[in-house]
């Protein structure tokens, strides 16, 4: 059988480059760089990272100055630090969550429309565009 590999990088550890990994990684040291998997990501209590992070799924229990893009899900626990945007098909932050950024949470991937105006009232035609110098 292959199963999909777990990987630990701990809190002793500091890295300066780009991760790449499939299967499941625990990162409880430092990363300064981006992350890209299929996979996913687990960042402990002491984990700190500065750079975009791009999963399958996150889980975050530490610091991350950045923005995370998840297929899946995206999981902001209790006392984590998170400064950037995320988006995610689905999202869940627990009590205590210092969170400083825009959220985009789209279960069904689907385009959303934007609302549409009260009755009696007419749309409001685009403006039109001007030039630039």
């Amino acid at each position: 059988m292959n199963r999909p590999s777990k990987n630990v990088l701990g809190s002793d550890v500091e890295i300066k480059g780009n991760i790449k990994f499939t299967g499941e990684l625990t990162l409880d040291g430092k990363l300064e760089g981006e992350v890209h998997t299929d996979g996913t990501l687990n960042l402990g209590d002491s984990a700190v990272v500065n750079g975009n992070i791009n999963a399958q799924t996150v889980v975050v229990r530490g610091k991350v100055n950045g923005n995370i893009n998840a297929k899946d899900k995206i999981e902001i626990k209790a006392k984590a630090e998170l400064f950037g945007d995320i988006r995610a098909a689905k999202l869940a932050i627990e009590e205590g969550v210092t969170f400083v950024g825009r959220t985009e949470v789209n279960p069904n991937k689907v385009m959303p429309v934007p609302p549409l105006p009260r009755t009696g009232e007419a749309p409001k035609p685009p403006e039109p565009a001007k030039a630039v110098r």
